[in-house]
């Protein structure tokens, strides 16, 4: 197979590999960036395995950093951009059942590619639009099939997470796992016990970002991933009952507020817990906290002002996104409409601040401060009161004296 016309992503790096393959060495783009050419997808970087040793690379190049040398990977930096290039090799010893003990550089790109997850991403791209395909990576993409390259087993003691990858490419790509690859899955599930958790989150996040996450969701479950994950050895059922051709979340805060509420972890002591478990930024447990009760009220149709002013147009939008799955959404429009409608969107739209109020009101600093303000704002936020300086100092003083 020959690509006539490469992506423009690749243009400036073809002269990278014409100076490898000019010193007598092969050179070819790697991995996902032939995989998503082929498939007419978009490409966010590139990857490049040569059979050049780290020793000759250096010797090509004049400007060269030194990134993972211990693993045959130099930086390129003589045309104007960073390129990563990587030593043909082979791996050994998988004791932590994710990095090797042994690298050995070779030759071969044969040998280069079979330590490869999946034949999807066993592909090369010479920089004349050539691919070489070793394993029938090309028929698989056809057939939108992911299969581990050679014996499943071996490709999973290698790298545990590869197991999460495949349910992530299920959702990512809309693929099917073919029999015996899903097979080694169940057969090593518990292997994921050996992954930190930071790697199972990214994957597990990318699986609810994918085109079909319901694919991606229901090949977790019966593999029976969920087991090995934090917090979901009982989830199988409730993670399950998600609607079948729900849409793909944008972001991860809709990720993770989707999960938690369809496990009804509506308190937020055990969804604080929950979530630190997976090792979510404080940032995303924060925006989780204002989405959850913004999807009941989307459910009961009660999204009141005040909780629109305090959760703000992202966690709204998030929420709205959510409730979708469950058919409880608002129509953009009328959620987009229903926020601008708020006579204020935050502390700084308000007439008065907590320093008006004590040297034009006469209130003291202190709790009850916060307290005044807070209900003045809420009366301006649900339209009981005009947005006006004089009206809203009144209004404090005369609280103050309730």
């Amino acid at each position: 197979m020959k690509i006539e016309q490469l992506p423009p992503i690749f243009e400036p790096a073809r002269p990278v590999l014409q100076k490898i393959e000019a010193a007598g060495y092969e050179a070819y783009f790697v991995g996902g960036c032939v995989r998503d050419t082929i498939l007419g997808d978009p490409i966010h970087d590139i990857d490049i395995a040569t059979s050049a040793y780290p020793s000759e690379i250096k010797q090509i190049f004049d400007r060269t950093v030194d990134t993972g040398i211990e693993h045959g990977t130099v930086m390129i930096l003589d045309h104007g951009t960073g390129y990563e290039t990587t030593t043909f090799r082979t791996e050994s010893g998988y004791q932590d059942y994710r990095r090797p003990d042994h690298v050995t550089f070779v030759r071969s790109l044969e040998e280069d590619l079979k330590r490869r997850d999946f034949t999807i991403n066993a592909l090369a791209l010479k920089e004349n639009g050539e691919v070489v395909d070793l394993f029938d990576g090309i028929k698989d993409l056809k057939r939108h099939v992911i299969r581990a390259v050679g014996d499943p087993e071996e490709r999973f003691h290698e790298d545990a997470l590869r197991m999460m990858r495949a349910v992530r490419f299920a959702s990512q790509l809309d693929f099917k796992i073919d029999g015996p690859t899903l097979r080694g899955i169940k057969e090593n599930a518990s292997l994921m016990q050996k992954i930190a958790v930071e790697r199972i989150q990214v994957e597990f996040e990318k699986m609810f970002l994918g085109q079909k996450p319901a694919a991606g969701l229901n090949y977790f479950l019966k593999s029976g991933l969920y087991r090995y994950c934090p917090g979901l050895a009982d989830s199988a059922n409730k993670l399950g009952g998600l609607n079948r051709t729900f849409a793909g979340m944008k972001n991860i805060n809709q990720v993770w507020a989707l999960v938690t509420y369809t496990l009804d972890l509506t308190n937020f002591t055990a969804l604080t817990a929950f979530l630190k478990s997976w090792k979510t930024a404080n940032d995303t447990i924060r925006q989780v906290k204002k989405i959850l009760p913004l999807i009941e009220a989307l459910r009961w149709r009660q999204v009141s002002a005040w909780m629109l002013y305090k959760a703000g147009w992202e966690a709204f939008a998030d929420a709205n996104r959510v409730a979708g799955v469950f058919n409880w959404q608002l129509p953009w429009p009328d959620a987009k409409e229903k926020y601008q409608r708020l006579p204020i969107k935050n502390a700084r739209d308000l007439a008065i601040n907590g320093q008006t109020l004590i040297k034009e009101a006469g209130i003291k600093p202190g709790p009850q401060l916060g307290k005044v303000l807070n209900q003045v704002t809420r009366a301006v936020v649900e339209g009981k009161l005009p947005n006006d300086k004089e009206t809203l100092i009144n209004r404090a003083q005369e609280i103050e004296k309730e």
